[in-house]
């Protein structure tokens, strides 16, 4: 059997195994390992673990994944969420859809200092839900409110999946950052709309709630500013070069640790908690990194990546044609995995062939940045898509009483929404580009 028949057939056994909800650390390395013997050998393999696992883990880039985590955390115990969804409600939550907007500005808002999909979707959901029912919505239109509010940690920067996608095409992660924050942004405005346009056709989906006066309105709001404050120093600082990614998620933890404190009544308890979920979550992430080196190390002995890049360079398909097939794997992908598992097991593949094609990108870089936020929008539908959404999952969990039929039915429209962005970001790179560009 050729080295590239093992490869292929290796690639498929992953996407089984994963299917069949073995723990993706160990689905990638169970078959990159079988995979790399299978072509090079015991000995080989021997002497690329060696070195691999050191190099994987003694990058300075990953030390930023456990800080912006610990960020997330600490905000959680902060009170962030409910200070955020108040002030919202506050502003907004008397107009039809109102309070389900408020929750698409609440998780945006923790977006900029969550860097989770799940954590804000989450977070937000036992906060927001509550509220939500209390005033009557519709129980398929709140989850599904919430369920793709959620996606909005992902993309709006800092973003963990952001940040593992820039180390595996070497991109600039500032730049990446730079890159998300706009179609960040169109992300929540769409979603925004979308309830306009749903508490319009269907009044009884998300009535009103009563007006807030003037005080509680300015007071919901003077209960915010520490998120406002700690947002403008990270992010402005990253984007700035006045700090490093990491240092700027240093400075955001130890920001919002000293919020959960004096304002969040955060305790040693409390603390120590938050640092074994912070420990426990890098952990499963650097396991699935290392998965994910010996898998894209046995990828590259069968020379499965650079074979796939010169059918598809030589095709004579349009670069768009093929870029359109991707996305319409990841879709697909979304159904039966989560983001961070199509990001690492696509990207050893999808970026070459990205990379060979001609999409009339003169910087190298660009390309990256495009297609980086690109993917990372696809890979955020499936986050929502049925039947496996781990979004809706997480937020039907939080109410049982909700069908789960009924949410998914509920986030058609924010799919709708989500088709449109990802339609304008591909064909109006700029969108992507802009920030980078008048920063770098």
């Amino acid at each position: 059997m050729s080295d590239l028949a093992i490869g292929a057939i290796g690639f498929f056994v992953l996407l089984t195994l994963i299917a069949l909800r073995v723990p993706i650390a160990v689905s990638m390395l169970a078959v990159g390992l079988t995979g790399y013997v299978s072509i090079a050998g015991t000995t080989a393999l021997m002497s690329f673990l060696k070195t691999e696992m050191y190099w994987r883990f003694s990058s300075f880039d990953l030390s930023v994944i456990p800080l912006f985590l610990m960020m997330g955390h600490f905000a959680a115990r902060a009170g962030i969420t409910r200070s955020l969804f108040r002030a919202a409600a506050a502003w907004i939550g008397h107009f039809r859809g109102g309070l389900a907007m408020a929750s698409i500005g609440g998780c945006a808002a923790f977006g900029t200092i969550s860097g989770s999909s799940l954590a804000t979707a989450a977070m937000m959901g036992q906060v927001a839900l509550p509220e939500l029912r209390r005033y009557k919505y519709s129980g398929g239109f709140a989850t599904a409110t919430l369920a793709a509010g959620g996606t909005l940690g992902i993309l709006i920067p800092p973003s963990i999946v952001l940040i593992i996608f820039a180390i595996m095409v070497e991109a600039n992660i500032v730049s990446l950052f730079q890159a998300g924050f706009l179609p960040g942004l169109m992300a929540a405005g769409g979603y925004l709309l979308t309830i306009y346009i749903v508490a319009r056709i269907n009044p009884e989906a998300g009535p009103a709630a009563p007006r807030a006066t003037r005080a509680e309105r300015w007071s919901a709001l003077s209960e915010i500013w520490t998120v406002g404050v700690i947002f403008f120093v990270v992010m402005g600082g990253i984007y700035s070069g006045i700090f490093t990614p990491t240092e700027g998620a240093a400075v955001g933890a130890a920001s919002t640790f000293l919020v959960a404190v004096t304002y969040g009544g955060m305790r040693i308890r409390g603390f120590i908690d938050a640092l074994i979920e912070t420990a426990a979550t890098s952990a499963m992430i650097y396991l699935i990194l290392l998965g994910a080196g010996v898998f894209n190390a046995f990828l590259g002995f069968s020379r499965l990546p650079m074979v796939t890049a010169d059918f598809f360079q030589n095709s004579g398909l349009s670069p768009y044609v093929v870029l359109l097939g991707m996305i319409c794997l990841y879709l697909v992908f979304g159904c039966v995995m989560d983001s961070l598992a199509m990001i690492l097991i696509t990207i050893p593949i999808f970026w070459p062939i990205i990379a060979a094609l001609e999409f009339g990108f003169t910087d190298p870089d660009e390309l990256k940045l495009w297609f980086g936020i690109i993917t990372l929008s696809v890979v955020e539908i499936g986050l929502i898509t049925p039947p496996v959404g781990l979004n809706v999952f997480v937020i039907n969990s939080l109410a049982k009483d909700v069908p789960m039929l009924e949410t998914f039915r509920g986030v058609i429209p924010f799919l709708m929404s989500d088709a449109v962005r990802v339609t304008l970001i591909v064909l109006i790179p700029t969108l992507s580009l802009f920030l980078p560009r008048l920063l770098g």
